[in-house]
């Protein structure tokens, strides 16, 4: 693997790029942690979502929200922390928001109702984005070209597995009580003491204020607004499987916490392996468009086939097919994202795709909810056919 740095040449906002002095695996190792705690903020409960619409007595239609609350507050703190990243620091960011996660994550675990459960959600959702935002900030400035696609493809694989094994881990908690899954929030705070250790400091920004009018500039270009646009709806249809999926389960076959768990393992897997090993391939071979396109189609087939199985490993299987495209859409889209943004604006841009991913989270319940309140299954079909369209679109501007 050839790894390719930065050289240590000032940058216009005044501050040198940051360069590892630690071993590049020490910090990478680091930056994955990190990262693999900012994607499992929803894989950890999502398990034990039906026994907590149980015991609170939710209305299936808005009942989805509760999961993806934490995604709302994420995409509003990536902008915030994106922006500021250039002046404190990614580094700086990460840290604290690593503690916050672990101190507001674990509050769920003793929140006395429904509304402190929200709170919770709400604000290790804040933490998350500062995670995002940091470690992806520093991961785009200590790699160029074709590097970074590949270590952006390892960093979602190493996503990926986070979301395999967050998900058996809280499944099988709850089978205990469904509390219990809250404790792996905790987590975050040994995360934070090996990003203070390892991770290389980076000089501050002398600038006053971050540069928004320059990211503003990049947003505009219509290769960027496309991207970000189905960036939030890849991940809105991610959130039909994690949301729907359990309750689905539940209801057909009366799953536990723990089947919930391993269905939605399965999805991560496919996804930990195609970011590893296939995502910078294929978009060598197709392009970044045909790479993307080739994903949706996957996830499209996916969706249409959960309704039609009910044996835990076809479903497995299902949820396979789906993390297969859905590895191979991520890493895609956040590299095009690095290439069509300058070197002083990347984090800032990442982060604003990052913002748009959780948006995408947060609104899917609102527009799949009362599909699935009103016609149930029917909204994996739903979800598949603006997959495929989705894909169809980017093939042709492949």
């Amino acid at each position: 693997m050839t790894t390719v740095y930065q050289k240590p040449v000032a940058s216009k906002l005044g501050r040198l790029p940051q360069i590892p002095t630690r071993p590049p695996w020490q910090v990478l190792a680091v930056l994955m942690v990190a990262g693999c705690l900012s994607s499992a903020v929803g894989a950890i409960v999502a398990p034990v979502f039906p026994e907590i619409v149980e015991q609170f007595g939710l209305n299936s239609r808005w009942a989805g929200v509760l999961v993806s609350t934490h995604t709302l507050t994420t995409a509003l703190a990536s902008l915030v922390f994106g922006l500021l990243a250039n002046r404190l620091g990614s580094r700086r960011i990460l840290i604290a928001c690593l503690v916050a996660y672990g101190v507001f994550g674990s509050l769920g675990a003793t929140a006395q109702g429904f509304w402190g459960i929200v709170l919770s959600r709400a604000l290790v959702g804040v933490a998350s984005g500062g995670i995002g935002a940091g470690s992806i900030g520093i991961l785009s400035n200590l790699y160029d070209g074709e590097a970074r696609t590949r270590m952006m493809g390892y960093a979602t694989s190493a996503l990926a597995t986070a979301t395999v094994i967050f998900p058996i881990l809280g499944g099988w908690l709850g089978l205990y009580h469904w509390r219990w899954a809250f404790v792996l929030y905790g987590l975050g705070l040994p995360a934070a003491l090996a990003s203070l250790l390892f991770l290389p400091r980076g000089r501050r920004s002398t600038a006053t204020l971050p540069k928004t009018h320059g990211i503003g500039n990049v947003i505009r270009q219509s290769k960027v607004w496309l991207l970000l646009l189905a960036l939030a709806t890849a991940s809105a249809i991610f959130y039909v499987v994690v949301v729907y999926a359990p309750l689905y389960l539940k209801e057909a076959i009366n799953a536990s916490s723990l089947l919930n768990g391993c269905v939605l393992a399965a999805r991560s897997v496919g996804a930990a392996v195609i970011a590893a090993v296939g995502a910078a391939k294929v978009s060598k071979r197709l392009g970044a468009g045909g790479a993307i396109a080739t994903g949706f189609f996957l996830m499209a087939i996916s969706l249409a086939t959960i309704p039609n199985v009910l044996s835990p490993p076809l479903m497995l299987a299902a949820g396979l097919i789906f993390g297969l495209g859905f590895g191979l859409v991520m890493p895609n889209f956040y590299s095009a994202l690095a290439d069509l943004s300058p070197d002083t604006q990347r984090s800032g841009v990442l982060a604003i795709g990052t913002g748009c991913a959780s948006l995408g989270q947060f609104i899917s319940p609102f527009i799949f909810g009362p599909v699935w309140a009103s016609a149930g299954t029917h909204v994996f079909y739903l979800a598949a056919v603006i997959a495929a369209t989705v894909g169809f679109l980017n093939w042709l501007r492949r």
